[in-house]
């Protein structure tokens, strides 16, 4: 733990940060509106999810390198790259859980990609099981009951529909 001081409190106390490597999370739109999406393996919730492609940073973070990680987790998790007339988007970036570690998303729409010539490529420690499209509706319907649940997905989803990427 540290001990800090804050503007609403002045006396010192000790607080537990932990200090992680920012992250990138692609929502990769198709040309008829639909997201991919991956069936990932979580083992500390011991359950199969879906969610948008995501990963660290690698090198030191810098508007390329949030870039390059982005297209880094198309290729792998989706097997995709951003095609010829693609574009990123950045939807900008949140804090994943701030009550804890200092680690911050980026938050990056892809528009027009392909399929990659060498298919997905996965980490060691990666598992997905599956990669396939939902439409804003089906995308919508699968948070609310709850069976989209992790906060790089759920972040990504209100920064498109506040932007007004999506319209529900």
């Amino acid at each position: 733990g540290v001990r800090v001081t804050s503007p609403t409190r002045a006396t010192p106390f000790t607080w537990t940060v932990v200090h992680r490597k920012g992250a990138v999370v692609i929502a990769p739109m198709m040309s008829d509106g639909k997201f991919l999406l991956v069936r990932q393996e979580r083992v500390p919730i011991r359950a199969t999810i879906w969610e948008f492609p995501a990963g660290q940073i690698d090198d030191n973070e810098s508007p390329d390198t949030v870039r390059a990680t982005g297209l880094r987790e198309l290729h792998e998790e989706a097997g995709y790259e951003l095609a010829q007339d693609g574009e990123l988007i950045s939807l900008g970036h949140f804090f994943p859980s701030a009550g804890f570690t200092d680690e911050h998303s980026h938050l990056l729409l892809a528009r027009a990609f392909v399929p990659h010539l060498h298919g997905q490529k996965f980490d060691d420690h990666e598992a997905i099981t599956e990669c396939r499209a939902f439409s804003v509706e089906e995308l919508r319907a699968m948070i609310a009951s709850g069976e989209v649940g992790d906060a790089n997905t759920l972040a990504a989803f209100a920064r498109l529909v506040a932007m007004r990427i999506i319209a529900l």
